[in-house]
């Protein structure tokens, strides 16, 4: 599968609602287990009713199928996920050069406990500007502000 071409387009809610609220669930289980499922099933509700409707999100597809998608708030970067099985081909480095191209700049935050994604960032040129204790809700897990220049 490494070598299948990759597509990127924009999202369209009346079909690409489902597959990403289900890519960013199963994604989050793997990155995320350390907040916990029932947590994370909340979470979903506000991804699907309040984040995808009112990002910028660009869809990754291999033969017509999503497999991926970053959300872009401005240059923010408010989620980038790729299916557990697909993950390691390329397909988030590519929503990365994607967004870099429309914005020039981005920034992002990240788990400290999610140690993959904070190495994969690093590898791609994100640099760290600064870390807070708490996420948004105020609970105890570390982030980390990142931001990479175009």
């Amino acid at each position: 599968m490494k070598n299948m071409e990759i597509s990127i387009r924009a999202y369209t809610a009346t079909t690409d609602l489902e597959t990403l609220s289900a890519i960013w669930f199963d994604a989050s289980l793997l990155a995320h287990g350390f907040i916990g499922e029932p947590r994370l099933r909340d979470q979903r509700i506000r991804v699907e009713t309040v984040y995808l409707p009112n990002a910028e999100t660009w869809v990754a597809c291999r033969s017509g199928v999503p497999v991926g998608f970053v959300s872009l708030m401005d240059s923010f970067i408010g989620g980038l996920f790729v299916a557990p099985d697909c993950q390691g081909q390329g397909i988030g480095r590519a929503l990365i050069a994607q967004s870099l191209a429309l914005k020039g700049a981005l920034t992002l935050e990240v788990y400290t406990q999610n140690a993959q994604a904070v190495a994969v960032y690093r590898a791609l040129g994100f640099t760290e500007l600064s870390r807070r204790v708490t996420d948004d809700d105020g609970l105890p897990f570390e982030n980390i502000r990142m931001r990479l220049m175009g």
